[in-house]
């Protein structure tokens, strides 16, 4: 490692130039990397549903549709405008009442429930089917198209509110970036002793995210919630290691007057230092691999490489930064202000006995609202309410009760007296309000009438699709036990009967929400108690300071509870491990300097000097993780990303006074045991 840190030390042009040049190649790794807004891509592949997406994708081309509301009731100016959409790149069919009765057959020859859903008034309904998937690239292009020729608000498809969420995060993601850059720069500049230094910290961090973000390209894609919180999070559980390389680096000037072997003395250290906590770290966002929802692996992968980037550069591009511009940093100090709540301190160590009685009453209200804490799993409630996508819903739900539509695919083989009876027995559930099969247009006689692109629709030489709308909500309690029942119907006459659609979909990922939820938090548990088994050389530390965290996290999720606060259902699974991986390093730094500090006196004056060693730190690596993540909690506008920045940044702060308050106590009441179960020389009283 010595040879390693003088190298880097005497080299610092050489890897100043090195670094600026490897942004070349990130740059354009960033640019072409592909961001994917549709969340529901990321269930597992093996599921029904997803079967039964691909079957109406590869089958009839309804991977993706859209309904387009048009305000025209005469017929002919209908077939005129499916003209229009039909010339749209990436459309693959257009059709509606209007194809059947054309300028002539009144629409009163059609069963009640095909023009109670296609009528309203002077208005008419145009189903429109895409080439590809909901999320690709052309689909979307078809349905921006699509709002250039009718009304944006007009259009309702799932394809639109991923376009919406689209435009959206792009608008706002820059403002992300810049909003944490500026509020961790008056973190820093408070922090630290330098009006200088926090520009070149963040510049260094800055780097690594791009060389991150760039090395994205190798994924293929990235979730737009991973792009928007990657670079703040890497922002924001890194800057603590370019904060402990500074300080080191500028103890070892005062005993070393060659600039150069004290940068390879404060390189040296701060490896050993960070090593453990980055590893910490790195394990809680890989634990987000272990999701059966793969955007999990997508954000844990993602973040795990930043915090490996964030080591690298910490080790490299900043001692060079530091080194090459020592005398301007000089020329720019000043004393740092950063409060030290010293009264806090005293009390905390003076009255540890009632702070531990304290942490006993907490953590009653604390496990209630952590397990009562209301989730959502309706993705467009996480979206403005004036979008066009949610404008053009609203409108389908009020004129034509249109909430939940689902497709049943369902075998050829199944005879039609038996589609008849289990058209029969759908119709029945309480909830379904429109039940269309082949038989439905045979017993009306309108079979002959149909358009070629509606006959294909419900029926081909391989399945026959039955087409029902449900009253109730997508992701709604009352919708996910109707889907049961539907299931139970449909299985009844055909085994290997699928249903899909944007209801069954969320059904599914309300499933695997769950299962993730318990899943990662244990996996994560595991995992850093392991590391933490190693590193600190101890079975009872690692078992305190992982149940302190816990403990901050159950008081962070309690404060939505108690606010009264619905969490999307992405935040709940994520934010407890990300929350973990991060803070559980102000534990580990207060932990293992008490440790040091015991050897040498008994445990009253250990923890004092502790806390005036560990405290600013903490301080600094906490508030600028709240930097990081606050300002894009209160500018953003999606909800799937403002919430999982509201929690990061008050977990954040919640982690710090737990480890500064609490920790202090439970490591003086448990000391004897901490004592016994660690190796360490065992010296004082």
């Amino acid at each position: 490692m010595k040879k390693f840190a003088d190298w880097i030390s005497k080299n610092n042009i050489l890897i100043l130039i090195v670094g600026l040049l490897l942004l070349i190649p990130a740059i354009i790794g960033y640019v072409n990397t592909r961001i994917n807004y549709d969340i529901l891509v990321y269930l597992p592949k093996e599921y029904e549903t997803i079967k039964g997406e691909n079957i109406l994708t590869d089958e009839y081309g309804l991977g993706s549709y859209a309904f387009v509301i048009s305000d025209m009731s005469d017929n002919y100016k209908v077939l005129q405008l499916e003209k229009k959409i039909k010339k749209i790149d990436g459309v693959n069919k257009v059709f509606s009442v209007s194809d059947v009765v054309g300028v002539s057959i009144p629409k009163e020859m059609l069963p009640d429930e095909v023009t109670d859903k296609l009528y309203d008034d002077d208005t008419s309904i145009i189903m429109v089917t895409f080439d590809g998937s909901t999320s690709e690239d052309k689909t979307l292009n078809a349905v921006d198209e699509l709002r250039h020729v009718v009304d944006a608000n007009s259009v309702s498809s799932m394809s639109a509110m991923v376009l919406d969420t689209k435009n959206l995060s792009d608008q706002e993601i820059f403002a992300y970036i810049g909003i944490a850059v500026l509020l961790c720069i008056v973190v820093l500049m408070i922090a630290t002793n330098s009006y200088i230094v926090p520009f070149f910290l963040l510049g260094n961090i800055g780097i690594a995210i791009l060389y991150n973000m760039g090395s994205n390209i190798f994924l293929g894609q990235i979730s737009y919630i991973t792009q928007a919180i990657a670079a703040i999070l890497q922002l924001g559980v890194t800057t603590d290691f370019s904060i402990f390389l500074y300080h080191k680096y500028e103890l070892a000037k005062k005993s070393e007057k060659d600039k150069k072997r004290a940068m390879s003395s404060a390189i040296q250290e701060t490896f050993k230092s960070v090593i453990g906590s980055s590893l910490t770290t790195f394990a809680g966002f890989l634990a987000l691999c272990t999701m059966d929802l793969t955007l999990g692996t997508d954000i844990g992968i993602v973040m795990a490489k930043g915090v490996l980037f964030g080591l690298i550069c910490v080790l490299t591009i900043f001692p060079a930064l530091l080194l090459t511009f020592d005398k301007l940093i000089e020329r720019t100090s000043h004393k740092p202000v950063t409060p030290q709540f010293k009264a806090l301190q005293k009390f905390s160590v003076k009255h540890y006995v009632v702070v531990f009685i304290l942490f006993l009453i907490l953590m009653i209200p604390a496990y209630i609202g952590n397990s009562n804490y209301q989730v959502y799993y309706k993705l467009d409630d996480s979206l403005p309410k004036n979008l066009p996508f949610a404008v053009a819903n609203s409108d389908l739900a009020k004129k034509f009760g249109i909430t939940s539509p689902e497709i049943a695919i369902i075998s050829k083989d199944v005879k039609n007296s038996d589609v008849e009876d289990m058209v029969d027995e759908l119709k029945n559930i309480k909830g379904i309000d429109m039940v269309l099969a082949p038989s439905t247009l045979l017993e009306s006689g309108m079979e002959d009438l149909l358009p070629d692109e509606a006959k294909e629709i419900l029926d081909n030489d391989k399945y026959q699709l039955v087409i029902m709308n449900s009253k109730y909500e997508i992701a709604s309690d009352e919708l996910n036990s109707q889907i049961d029942v539907v299931n139970k119907t449909l299985h009844k006459y055909d085994k290997k009967s699928i249903l899909a659609g944007e209801g069954p979909l969320m059904k599914d990922l309300v499933v695997t929400a769950d299962h993730d939820f318990n899943m990662v938090n244990y996996t994560s548990i595991i995992v850093i108690f392991i590391i933490m088994l190693f590193v600190l050389q101890s079975i009872g530390l690692p078992v305190i300071l992982i149940f302190t965290i816990e403990f901050a996290i159950f008081l962070n999720m309690a404060v939505a509870y108690y606010m009264g606060v619905k969490l999307p259902f992405i935040a709940s699974i994520v934010v407890g491990t990300i929350q973990l991986g991060a803070t559980i390093d102000y534990a580990i730094l207060m932990s293992t300097t008490y440790l040091n500090e015991r050897k040498l006196s008994d445990k009253h004056k250990a923890m004092t000097d502790t806390l005036k060693v560990t405290v600013p730190s903490i301080i600094t690596s906490a508030l600028c993780f709240f930097a990081a993540t606050i300002g894009v909690s209160l500018y953003t506008k999606i909800d799937m990303i403002g919430s999982i920045c509201t929690l990061l940044a008050r977990g954040s702060i919640i982690s710090m006074l737990v480890v500064v308050i609490i920790l202090p106590a439970l490591l003086m009441i448990f000391d004897k045991v901490i004592l016994a179960t660690t190796r360490i020389k065992k010296e004082g009283k």
